[in-house]
């Protein structure tokens, strides 16, 4: 089996670990403090409920996170005017990320638990990534490692201002 060393990843993977000492603490509600380094955090807009923010594991280059202010571990626990926003929120990023990326379409998901591969199983949060037909190359799916076209500084400077 091979392996792709990524120490970086050990503060993501052990925010998301579940031990009692990381209950309460929250990687979604530590990126909400502190307004004024948006670009630092890779916070592209904040609006009443909910707030845009890159993937700093991005499956692929665009990959943006809707992400309630309100730490609420299930979909169906949110207030309607959360999800209605988080879901305008979700349109409005459809629509920058086509008019910049250009994909052939987009994938959207949640994964609410642990056991439905929730990263953050405590914050709800909705995916957003533009794809493009054949961009699970061979890297992806004989290789298992994922290719990113860019970095983040630079998907964040074509995407903020736009929201």
């Amino acid at each position: 089996m091979d392996r792709l060393w990524t120490p970086w990843r050990y503060d993501y993977i052990k925010s998301g670990s579940g031990d009692k000492e990381q209950e309460d603490s929250c990687v979604f509600c530590s990126l909400q403090e502190d307004a004024g380094d948006d670009a630092e955090k890779y916070i592209l807009h904040r609006a009443a409920h909910n707030f845009i923010i890159l993937n700093i594991y991005p499956y692929i280059s665009g990959h943006l996170l809707i992400v309630p202010y309100l730490h609420v571990a299930e979909l169906d626990a949110a207030p309607k005017e959360v999800t209605d926003e988080l879901m305008d929120l979700t349109k409005r990023c459809q629509t920058v990320l086509r008019e910049t990326y250009h994909p052939h379409g987009f994938n959207l998901g949640m994964n609410l638990g642990r056991a439905a591969g929730a990263g953050v199983a405590g914050h709800i949060h909705l995916h957003i990534m533009p794809r493009w037909t054949g961009d699970a190359n061979f890297m992806s799916t004989v290789g298992e490692t994922r290719v990113i076209p860019e970095d983040l500084a630079t998907t964040y400077k074509k995407l903020s201002g736009q929201f």
